[in-house]
């Protein structure tokens, strides 16, 4: 699928990607918007509504993947919900034997994620992912999500990357295009970011189901 010979550093995103999204879409989807219901007086449907229009409003900017901004704007202690739902958080079965691949062939993998530091954390704590990695980048230090080129332009720099020989891995499409465009040389999707929920499509760009399938390539090298 790549010619790992023209790649240097292998940059991964975490949730859907390198995590099981299902804590991620359980969360937002089915924990927030029932503690919002008691917290309100209101029903279940009323606080879905209320909570979807809210994420909508703020797509594709920092505030739709920040804590503190959803921890103000809907009265709920959100960092403390995130603990209450932590037994929810997994690695991807595939994950960790393909991080150890890269590893092995002497790529750099570097975790970039729009996860608010906090998330990040207890990630971390839940799965041992940093023991797969060489470095992380969480979009919240540069002050921009991965969807904003000023975001790749701090990224590039603080590591000091030469992007055409990056490969990205991501389970958004649109976060692929904004690497792309950013000068990123390979792009690859995950069509399976949620266990519990079918696989996406991928229209622009490669997308695979298992990293298994990158492996045999690795090990030639």
């Amino acid at each position: 699928m790549f010619d790992w010979n023209a790649i240097d550093t292998v940059l991964i995103d975490m949730d859907g990607t390198l995590l099981d999204l299902h804590f991620d879409n359980h969360f937002w989807l089915q924990v927030v918007p029932q503690q919002l219901s008691l917290k309100r007086n209101i029903s279940v449907d009323d606080a879905n509504l209320l909570v979807k229009q809210a994420y909508l409003d703020v797509a594709g900017t920092l505030d739709w993947y920040c804590l503190d901004y959803w921890q103000g704007y809907l009265n709920l202690d959100i960092l403390a919900l995130h603990h209450a739902s932590a037994d929810r958080i997994r690695l991807r079965q595939d994950s960790m034997p393909f991080l150890r691949a890269l590893a092995g062939a002497s790529k750099q993998r570097i975790l970039f994620t729009n996860a608010h530091p906090q998330s990040l954390a207890l990630k971390l704590i839940h799965t041992n992912l940093d023991q797969g990695l060489d470095l992380m980048l969480s979009s919240h230090e540069s002050g921009y999500p991965k969807e904003h080129p000023q975001f790749w332009q701090y990224a590039f720099d603080k590591f000091n990357l030469n992007p055409s020989r990056c490969l990205f891995i991501d389970d958004s499409e649109v976060i692929l295009a904004a690497s792309k465009k950013a000068g990123v040389g390979y792009q690859l999707g995950i069509s399976n970011p949620d266990s519990q929920k079918p696989h996406i499509d991928f229209t622009d760009f490669p997308a695979i189901t298992d990293y298994q399938l990158l492996s045999p390539a690795l090990l030639l090298l």
